[in-house]
């Protein structure tokens, strides 16, 4: 029996990533983060199947990669494949392998009986008249060797049929000439078309006022601490002096609570209230991070373990009114790129 894990997802966090930390923002009620597209986020699709990994974006942009096997003697080495959504859209293909040494100056790819060599630099685009090759080596074979010289790393391809099926479903391809997996004679105009970003208004916060740090202790005393609390495991997070206050507009201040506290994560919860009474301070929906001043961005990072090889990230902007989500992106296979080998969107914006 084969065994898959499908996700369709808004703005859904990937379990390795987020650990406790779902907890900190789950429970918070909502307010002033605004996402008015929801019909786009059907489009945004995660799949995962042995060595292998699909996500697709909000614009129908599919991204597949894979790694080496899990508890494998290979050192890291990893393929991304990107398509467009679209008739007719060609595959990129980008390579990457990790190294103690300095970083290979050329890689060569073998799998089958094709060999392609030449591939220069961090991480070498095979070039599109080598793709349609390589690709259905990828699909007919078990493994494939990637060398520099004497070094030798081994790229799963354990996932990789089911990852790049499940990219011409999510993409409207199966049956068409243009499909990886399951060709067919449906005519290539009845491919999904993509869908466009979604514009994102971008406002900078005022300057900060004198008198604008003093905010925060009224500010924590007009907070629902009750319900506030339990998101928090620090021991301290709602000290005054621990909190910050950032200025928006003339009338409204964002109030920065630095409650999620892990082995390795950090996250602040995030209220925007007035600037003199009533306060109101309102929790921010599914927004956490930290905040800049300059952009009026909300940033969050996450890390799925220590060395830092899966990551997640996720901006909000704000447009004067309330946070937008801007960008989500990340990698939930854990396979020893220090940094993470790839960052994928889920959702992008412009």
């Amino acid at each position: 029996m084969r065994m898959y894990r499908v996700t369709h997802h808004s703005g859904a966090r990937l379990a390795c990533l987020w650990g406790a930390l779902v907890a900190v923002a789950a429970g918070l009620v909502p307010v002033h983060a605004a996402d008015d597209h929801k019909d786009q986020d059907k489009a945004s699709l995660s799949f995962q199947h042995k060595d292998w990994a699909l996500q697709c974006d909000n614009t129908r942009t599919c991204r597949a990669v894979g790694y080496q096997a899990e508890g494998g003697d290979s050192e890291p080495v990893s393929v991304l494949l990107t398509r467009d959504a679209g008739p007719d859209t060609p595959v990129q293909v980008e390579l990457q392998v990790y190294s103690e040494k300095a970083s290979p100056a050329v890689l060569q790819i073998k799998v089958g009986s094709f060999v392609l060599g030449g591939l220069k630099g961090n991480a070498p685009r095979v070039s599109p008249g080598q793709v349609p090759r390589l690709l259905q080596e990828l699909l007919k074979n078990n493994e494939a060797t990637v060398s520099a010289g004497k070094d030798q790393w081994t790229l799963s391809l354990a996932g990789a049929h089911a990852v790049l099926l499940k990219m011409d479903e999510a993409q409207g391809r199966v049956g068409t000439p243009g499909a990886l997996v399951r060709r067919g004679s449906r005519p290539e105009a009845s491919v999904l078309p993509p869908l466009p970003a979604p514009a994102v208004k971008a406002v900078a916060p005022v300057p900060t006022r004198k008198g604008d740090a003093a905010l925060a202790k009224p500010l924590l005393a007009a907070l629902d601490r009750a319900s506030a609390e339990g998101q928090c495991n620090g021991d301290d997070a709602f000290n005054p002096a621990n909190v910050q206050v950032h200025r928006l507009t003339d009338r409204k201040v964002l109030l920065s609570v630095p409650c999620g506290m892990g082995a390795y994560n950090f996250s602040s919860l995030l209220w925007i209230a007035n600037d003199r009474p009533p306060y109101q301070p309102e929790p921010l929906r599914d927004v956490d991070g930290e905040f800049d001043s300059a952009t009026g961005r909300v940033h969050s990072a996450m890390k799925g373990r220590g060395i830092g090889d899966c990551w997640w990230t996720r901006e909000w902007q704000f447009d004067g009114h309330v946070f937008v989500r801007a960008r989500e992106a990340g990698d939930s296979m854990c396979r020893g790129f220090a940094g993470g080998a790839w960052q994928l969107p889920s959702h992008v914006t412009r």
